[in-house]
């Protein structure tokens, strides 16, 4: 359909129908937006910038990460599964 087609055609209904096919165009819209660019930090996620990684390197407990984990389990919960 041509746009000048359709814009006559708009233009021969009723406002109230006039109304409800803007408020039809507004939802497509936002049903066919297409999706914004995401922003990149200088690293991969950003993750590598937070404080927090890399505080517990130099912490002895965890040079055996899984032994501190069984350790953890078993003063937590007992028993031999959990060694």
């Amino acid at each position: 359909m041509e746009p000048n087609r359709i814009y006559d055609e708009l233009k021969a209904l009723p406002p109230a129908a006039q109304k409800q096919v803007y408020e039809f165009i507004a939802f497509l819209k936002t049903r066919h937006r297409k999706p914004a660019a995401k922003k990149q930090s200088k690293t991969k996620s950003g993750l590598m910038d937070e404080r927090f990684i890399g505080m517990w390197k130099d912490n002895e407990n965890l040079k055996d990460s899984s032994a501190w984990v069984r350790k953890m389990r078993k003063s937590e919960w007992g028993g031999p599964d959990a060694c």
